[in-house]
């Protein structure tokens, strides 16, 4: 689906004022001023009271309020008022102010009347009242029943230890092969970094984002490539294969260190330390964290025993060589213990009961909303498929979903829906034309977290009566998912499920290859400014993972490999932050389409 920013806003220009979605301004802090006419008021910051829905908010103002010929008054006022949040950017504001009542201990029942009408003066003039959604979260009353968690999957991935540099090699299953249009040379389709194999030499070429590795086998002993075989050289003359030429070109003839290489054809994850482990106590606590590696590691000093964290869950080990077991839902109590100015404190968001995971949790619930105009909006929509499309059962439902295509698009009975940018549209043929739906099946929202479709239930819709739609999703919809355990919640990224990929292989030309998202295998970590998993790089490939990037594009002849800059597969800037559960990159707070272009949602 290709739209651009001009086209996002023209969905959003023809909305009356009152239906249109403004961005919230950002949090002065508090406390703040007024002055209207010589009076003065200084208000403090908001107590919640209640948050429905992520949008009727009930809450308490402390305030201070002098009149221009009178003495300061400390007052309390009750107020109703709608939210709207912005998830990407962190803000919120609250609008549409109602002055339930206002309480003024120390004045008479005269006065108070007086200071009443002159607060609400100051509210009308006053407006809207941005604030930061972090501030809002930690206010709100949490729930004393846990979110309904998601079903899930915790099993431990393959887990490998280094004590130098290294890069993980993965394959998304078994290795699946083609070759390149010249020199006739063998590479690893479904690979995380550029892998290839030319005839009559029998070794592996992998070039890992700095030099050229060759091995006998993908689990064996990775050395310098040295000089490069003639095929292989003349492979790379494809123009397909011109950045990986291009950058390739620069590598050092004698490079100073030379990576571990671990493969894997299951989702692995890596702890890389730099040299001997060194670990460093945290005051209060019998535990100990690795302080060389970017990876989280922790020591149980009583029972030594490992605790290692990768997609928001825990797993521990009697030493780094495993076995490995799921470990999130009985944490020792230290690890809650943790002090919020240790530099091992990041972690505190996936320790149930915390503060941290608390809010974790609520920010995973609130929605970012969006209004569109439904006649702009379907305009915009152009789904693709690579050859007829192909729709396979959704286990457990009557539901099937499209194959062979980037967007998510589910048939229902004899109707096809297609969720697109934080949208759904529906169509009685797989292929459109599309029309903005006023509302979706509830058949969708059965969706098990088994099907690679399975975000699609995190995005709902609606009709106002004016006829135009709003749109709203939640974290769940890029892979950031609850986890229900007895401690209490937490959010894990990822399903934990393994989607097997699409392949279709046409007359000529490279295979497609189009992957799912992966739980583990691209270093994930959940950033608190944003409220969401993103992916580390270097050991994992240049996109972060095995689905890092995007795939095939039969419409350019370009081909990205899942997690590979290089190679027929497209440019390391042509996926920068892709997100494989949206087929969208997430840049500076807007939700990108495909191309990096942002779209309405």
């Amino acid at each position: 689906m290709a739209c651009v920013l001009s086209a996002q806003l023209s969905v959003l220009a023809g909305l009356p004022a009152q239906a249109q979605a403004q961005a919230p301004a950002q949090d002065p802090g508090w406390p703040r001023e007024l002055t209207v006419e010589r009076a003065r008021l200084v208000y403090y910051e908001p107590q919640v009271d209640a948050w429905k829905n992520f949008r009727e908010l009930d809450f308490r103002l402390a305030f201070e309020l002098t009149p221009a010929d009178g003495k300061p008054a400390v007052g309390i006022a009750k107020i109703h008022a709608r939210t709207d949040v912005d998830v990407d950017t962190r803000n919120a504001v609250i609008r549409n102010l109602d002055v339930v009542e206002t309480r003024f201990p120390a004045a008479q029942p005269e006065e108070q009347k007086r200071l009443d009408a002159l607060f609400r003066r100051f509210v009308a003039s006053r407006g809207d009242i941005p604030i930061a959604l972090d501030r809002l979260v930690a206010l709100a009353d949490k729930p004393q029943a846990a979110p309904k968690g998601v079903a899930v999957r915790n099993d431990p991935p393959a887990i490998f230890v280094a004590y130098q540099p290294a890069v993980l090699l993965q394959t998304d299953g078994k290795p699946v092969t083609a070759r390149t249009a010249k020199g006739d040379v063998e590479f690893i389709v479904n690979a995380n970094w550029p892998v290839l194999r030319p005839p009559g030499d029998g070794s592996y070429y992998l070039f890992d984002d700095v030099l050229w590795l060759s091995a006998a086998r993908l689990e064996g002993l990775w050395q310098p490539a040295g000089q490069l075989p003639g095929a292989l050289t003349q492979a790379l003359d494809d123009p397909q294969w011109a950045d990986l030429k291009k950058v390739s070109s620069k590598a050092p003839a004698k490079p100073k260190v030379v990576p571990a290489v671990f493969f894997s054809s299951v989702p692995a994850e890596v702890i890389v330390f730099d040299g001997k482990p060194t670990y460093a106590p945290i005051p209060g606590t019998e535990l100990v964290y690795a302080k060389n590696t970017d990876a989280d590691l922790f020591v149980h000093t009583r029972t030594n025993t490992y605790y290692f964290l990768a997609a928001g869950r825990w797993f521990r080990a009697a030493s780094l060589d495993g076995p490995w077991r799921f470990a999130s839902a009985d944490l020792p109590p230290d690890f809650a213990r943790i002090p919020l100015d240790s530099p091992a404190s990041r972690v505190l968001v996936s320790v149930p009961g915390s503060e941290a995971a608390k809010d974790a949790v609520l920010l995973a619930q609130v929605p970012t909303r969006v209004t569109l105009d439904p006649k702009q909006a379907a305009a915009l929509v152009d789904v693709r498929y690579d050859g007829p499309p192909e729709f396979k059962p959704i286990e457990g439902t009557t539901l099937s979903y499209a194959a062979n295509s980037p967007d998510r698009v589910i048939k229902v009975n004899n109707q096809y829906y297609l969720c697109e940018n934080g949208a759904w549209f529906y169509s009685s043929a797989p292929t459109g034309p599309w029309t903005t739906a006023p509302s979706v099946p509830s058949e969708i929202y059965t969706i098990p977290p088994s099907s690679p479709v399975y975000n699609v239930t995190y995005v709902t819709q609606t009709t106002h009566p004016s006829g135009y739609v709003d749109a709203s999703y939640t974290a769940g919809y890029f892979g950031t998912f609850v986890l229900g355990l007895a401690a209490g919640a937490i959010i894990a990224d990822g399903s934990g499920y393994w989607y097997p990929p699409y392949y279709h292989y046409p007359a000529y030309g490279y295979p497609v290859y189009r992957p799912y998202a992966a739980t583990y295998g691209v270093g994930s970590f959940y950033n608190p400014y944003t409220g969401a998993y993103g992916a580390s790089r270097g050991v994992y490939g240049p996109y972060g993972g095995i689905t890092g990037s995007a795939s095939y594009n039969p419409y350019t002849g370009t081909y990205a490999r899942a997690g590979s800059a290089y190679g027929p597969y497209g440019s390391r800037a042509s996926a920068a932050a892709y997100n494989p559960y949206t087929g969208a990159s997430a840049r500076a707070g807007a939700v990108s389409g495909p191309g990096g272009s942002a779209a309405w949602a």
